[in-house]
């Protein structure tokens, strides 16, 4: 297997990378204050914290991921590039934590929550070590942690309701959808076309928690 270098950008694309991400995580502030609200008029401490994570797991994101693409400095580029890529693991764990600890909870609950931050760990530290230029490696890794819910469609239909799971399915392939884009390094803007489509993939996730997490 070839090793995946970093990406070249003209600084055009740079822009515009930096700014759809940069829009993200003026949607992720937003986003987590109403979050963090509506837990607390009608939610548990419980729905406060899990809450709180994915809504701080949105920002971290965002805002990591616009300075990436903002700076050009090799050194501090090439550093926002191992948070930028933890950043995305964070994201899936933090998105399954208000649907595991609030909705599944039981033995799915928290068999799933800590397989998922487990690998969130694990991809973390691969992320520091040389192991991480092996791209297709981590990509499968993203999608894999992404798409765990399948082995528990049964109790999430039942504790998180269709409407739930529809928004998160339908948040999973547009991130799914988008890695044609972030991999088509040949079409112009192709990662800001990847950016668009992981901002519609947390829109999506994002409803599903408001809505079907928080009571």
């Amino acid at each position: 297997m070839k090793h995946q270098h970093s990406p070249r950008y003209t600084r055009a694309e740079e822009r515009a990378n930096s700014l759809t991400h940069g829009v993200g995580t003026v949607l992720a502030v937003i986003g987590l204050i109403v979050l963090i609200v509506c837990a607390n008029l009608y939610g548990t401490t419980r729905h406060v914290v899990s809450c709180s994570v994915f809504g701080a797991a949105l920002i971290l994101l965002y805002l990591i991921s616009t300075l990436y693409h903002a700076v050009f400095h090799q050194q501090a580029k090439a550093l926002l590039r191992i948070l930028d890529h933890s950043a995305i693991l964070v994201l899936i764990a933090g998105t399954y934590t208000p649907i595991t600890l609030v909705n599944l909870q039981g033995v799915w609950g928290w068999w799933l929550f800590a397989v998922i931050w487990t690998l969130a760990i694990v991809g973390i530290v691969i992320e520091t070590t040389r192991l991480r230029r092996y791209r297709k490696v981590m990509i499968g890794l993203y999608v894999s942690m992404g798409w765990a819910v399948v082995v528990a469609v049964r109790p999430m239909l039942h504790n998180f309701g269709h409407g739930g799971l529809w928004l998160l399915l339908a948040g999973g392939l547009a991130y799914t959808g988008g890695i044609v884009f972030y991999l088509w390094h040949r079409l112009p803007y192709n990662h800001a076309i990847w950016h668009l489509f992981v901002l519609a993939g947390s829109i999506l996730h994002y409803f599903a928690i408001l809505f079907y997490v928080i009571p």
